[in-house]
């Protein structure tokens, strides 16, 4: 449901934000007044192309608005917004933000994240259907209408099982194209493979030697030098006199001598003690560091050779000894799968033909129950048509399997075999059109509303605009054109624009966008109303200001409680 809608420099919109309820939302007005405004809004915040002259004069900058309340949405569109990037939904709200300049520069937000304009039309997608001159129609989309044809008949599972046997067929398919290649092609593979495997097996790989093996090298590169400078060190801790242990050793007799004299210099000979200490230890340990550096020439040739062919992999296969071992790995199991391609081959052959026949059941039952299902829709269709005004219009169903007309269908799609048109005739003797040629703004917001009242139960989308709904119509049809509103606002938020008092009167909330001039510039302004609002609102449209326009208003709302 959407809650609210901000609106910032946007035509004749300074500042403007709007609370919607649930149920069904009438938004009236004067012609002018700024209607269009609003749907304009809610289309550029659902991904439509920004068009810089609606940018209000003197503004640089225009900025959309909307916060969704998602919470009764299932777990498919979360995932949605997650495979896209998107930032979770906090508290069941999903925040939406659109901005564009004078200077052309777009920037789109979703809860809170910058994002694609594509990602936010596929958001756009899922929650909101507009209807109206400027379309955001999913039902004019033949693979929508299919869904809704299967929503309507309780086919979800069906159609979700033949999905996964597609793709489980796709993934075959995957397989057997990795395997199928040209002779000599084959021959070169396998060889490169075998020489890759060979090498990298041969090399006898653990991770945990790359740190070692390196110091190792390092070790050995600059022993000489190494010796040296542990020559150096040995001989000035004990060697050259005065050594380092030499001036140690006469410091601690003079210490002694002041802790014979006073008792407060024991600490400085104990200090002493300490350092004799240490450095005793450390003429050990350079001692037995030199000792180590005595490497023969085959050892340090050893070391020079693994490293050298350690560094060789690396550069061939990977930046590391895991990525080398990794490689190989996956060499190793193409090569195994190479090597018995034949015997592969024969397998993935057995269980596609096994797969196609469960495909070509599942498809075939799917088929036969979206044909028997289409007719009542047809059927329920219809009668809302009537409804509408529509009393000798027509309405189809089209249900082609393209295989029965000889054409080719390659890999089945993951719907089935089916392609399907929603067909409309208005008028007698018309042939019937698909429903995307309809002409008239009027009579195709007249088709969606009656779809939709049919539909209202099944169909997932959560928010509704009608715009020139009561196009072309009049009388009982416009009351029964308030009621359908009303009772798809029982299943789903819908928002109305209309001109029509009947169609307003049937409203759960009524809005009044009117213009007033504010500091010498004209503006437009949205006003929720309560009742005296209301009447007035529905007065006016009804033509006059009258005692008997008045009644009539007033005896609109009593008949839409």
């Amino acid at each position: 449901m959407l809650t609210d809608l901000r609106i910032k420099n946007l035509a004749l919109v300074d500042d403007l934000t709007i609370q919607f309820g649930p149920g069904y939302n009438a938004v009236t007005g004067e012609t002018g007044a700024g209607k269009s405004i609003v749907i304009g809004a809610l289309g550029l915040v659902l991904g439509e192309r920004a068009d810089r002259t609606l940018l209000r004069d003197g503004s640089e900058q225009c900025s959309v608005e909307a916060i969704i309340d998602v919470s009764s949405l299932d777990s498919e569109f979360h995932s949605a917004l997650e495979e896209n990037g998107v930032e979770p939904c906090e508290e069941g709200q999903l925040l939406l933000k659109r901005t564009f300049s004078s200077t052309g520069n777009n920037r789109q937000f979703v809860n809170g994240s910058p994002t694609s304009l594509s990602v936010l039309a596929d958001v756009g997608e899922w929650l909101v259907d507009i209807h109206g001159p400027h379309d955001h129609q999913s039902l004019l989309k033949s693979a929508r209408q299919l869904e809704i044809l299967d929503a309507y008949g309780g086919l979800g599972a069906e159609r979700r099982e033949f999905a996964v046997k597609v793709d489980e067929r796709a993934s075959l398919e995957a397989q057997k194209t990795e395997l199928i290649v040209d002779e000599d092609a084959y021959e070169r593979e396998l060889d490169l493979l075998r020489f890759q495997v060979n090498e990298i097996e041969a090399a006898q790989l653990q991770v945990e030697e790359e740190e070692t093996l390196e110091q190792s090298f390092q070790r050995a590169t600059h022993s000489a030098r190494l010796a040296e400078l542990a020559a150096e060190a040995k001989a000035l801790i004990n060697g050259v006199e005065p050594s380092a242990q030499d001036l140690i050793n006469n410091t601690g007799r003079s210490l002694q001598q002041m802790a014979d004299l006073d008792d407060e210099a024991g600490t400085l000979l104990e200090q002493q003690s300490q350092l004799s200490e240490q450095f005793a230890e450390l003429a050990a340990s350079v001692e037995d560091y030199a000792e180590r550096l005595n490497l023969d020439p085959e050892q340090m040739r050893q070391v020079e050779e693994r490293y050298n062919l350690v560094q060789t992999l690396k550069r061939k296969y990977g930046g590391s000894l895991q990525a080398v071992i990794t490689f190989g790995e996956k060499a190793a199991k193409r090569l195994a799968d190479l090597e018995g391609r034949d015997e592969a081959l024969a397998k993935l052959n057995s269980q596609l033909d096994e797969l196609d026949e469960t495909i070509q059941a599942l498809g075939q039952a799917l088929s036969e129950a979206r044909k028997a299902v289409a007719p009542k829709l047809v059927n329920e269709a219809e009668e809302q048509l009537n409804d509408l005004g529509f009393l000798q219009s027509r309405f189809d169903v089209e249900i082609v399997d393209p295989s029965e007309l000889g054409q080719a269908t390659g890999a089945p799609s993951r719907t089935g075999f089916d392609q399907i048109e929603f067909l409309f005739a208005p008028n007698p003797g018309e042939p019937f059109k698909p429903l995307k040629s309809i002409a008239s703004s009027g009579e195709m917001a007249r088709v969606m509303l009656a779809l939709k009242t049919v539909l209202a139960s099944q169909d997932s989308i959560p928010i509704l605009i009608f715009d020139e709904v009561d196009a072309n119509v009049g009388g009982e049809t416009a009351a029964v054109v308030g009621q359908k509103m009303k009772q798809i606002g029982e299943k789903r938020q819908v928002l109305c624009i209309t001109h029509l008092a009947p169609v307003a009167a049937a409203g759960a909330a009524h809005y009044l966008v009117e213009k007033e001039v504010a500091d010498g510039r004209t503006v437009t302004r949205v006003l929720p109303l309560e009742e005296k609002g209301k009447i007035a609102e529905l007065t006016r449209m009804l033509g006059g200001s009258g005692e008997a326009a008045r009644q009539h208003a007033e005896e609109l709302l009593g008949k839409s409680p």
